[in-house]
């Protein structure tokens, strides 16, 4: 399995990460079992999850019961930040230092490798953000933070802050990314290059409409899980797909290693797959 930078940062993470979303919930801990020891023995270093993935820890909970010994095998990223319960949510400090003790007790674990704020929190400035993460930073809780589901500008104004004020800046950014959302192409993929210089993570794309979901696909799927509800594809949506699957037969390469090789393109991107 090839390795790179994180980003501009010294963490080396696998080129292929592991998004343990439907941990805890979607599979139970045997299937997840499963996955987690063939992601590792197919070399896979990075595993990406949230206090909110699983039924609101379930996620983390499963991790921590299975890794055991292989925590130090991996690059463990976790986010915080959506809500936990009506009170638990958001990114004030009160929150971060919460959140992060429930995490790691959770994950069985003395430090979080990547510590990444789920989506932005308009009611909380982001330099109290930043520095209760430089906080745990220094106090070895955590080595590295990033951000999800920020907008170009927020990516950017969050690295002016942390250099302003000496703080460790965010060393990525985890948006959605796939052949049939390239949103991001727009405004953040360039700011993060010249501007933040941090690695984006990418998710799958969307569950039902992308030509890895294909019926053989599905067949040849060992865990099958019953997808949830999904809003109807758009008419674009179809072609692309179409298209991609056009694609896929003309070149004898399956729809997971099309979707990978193209997310991959480039030193700073971590295509990220979900179980």
């Amino acid at each position: 399995m090839e390795l790179r930078n994180l980003g501009a940062s010294g963490l080396r993470v696998s080129v292929v990460g592991l998004g343990c979303n439907n941990f805890g919930g979607r599979i139970g801990l045997e299937e997840t079992r499963a996955v987690v020891h063939k992601a590792l023995d197919l070399g896979i270093t990075l595993f990406d999850t949230a206090d909110a993935y699983g039924n609101r820890g379930g996620s983390e909970e499963s991790l921590g019961q299975i890794l055991g010994e292989r925590r130090n095998d991996i690059v463990l990223a976790t986010k915080f930040g959506l809500p936990m319960d009506e009170n638990l949510s958001g990114a004030s400090r009160r929150y971060v230092v919460t959140a992060v003790e429930a995490s790691l007790r959770r994950l069985r674990t003395d430090w979080i490798d990547l510590y990444q704020l789920h989506q932005p929190d308009p009611r909380t400035p982001i330099e109290e953000t930043l520095r209760a993460l430089d906080d745990l930073i220094r106090q070895g809780k955590v080595r590295y933070v990033g951000s999800s589901n920020f907008a170009a500008w927020q990516v950017v104004d969050a690295d002016w802050t942390a250099r302003d004020r000496d703080l460790n800046r965010f060393v990525s950014c985890q948006n959605q990314h796939s052949l049939l959302k390239r949103d991001i192409e727009a405004e953040l993929v360039p700011a993060i290059g010249p501007v933040v210089s941090a690695c984006c993570l990418t998710f799958r794309s969307p569950a039902g409409f992308s030509p890895a979901s294909t019926a053989a696909t599905r067949r040849r799927r060992r865990i099958r899980v019953s997808p949830a509800p999904r809003a109807a594809p758009s008419a674009s949506s179809i072609l692309q797909t179409s298209r991609s699957s056009n694609v896929c037969r003309n070149s004898a390469r399956s729809a997971d290693a099309l979707c990978s090789s193209w997310r991959s393109a480039g030193s700073q991107r971590v295509p990220m797959w979900r179980a």
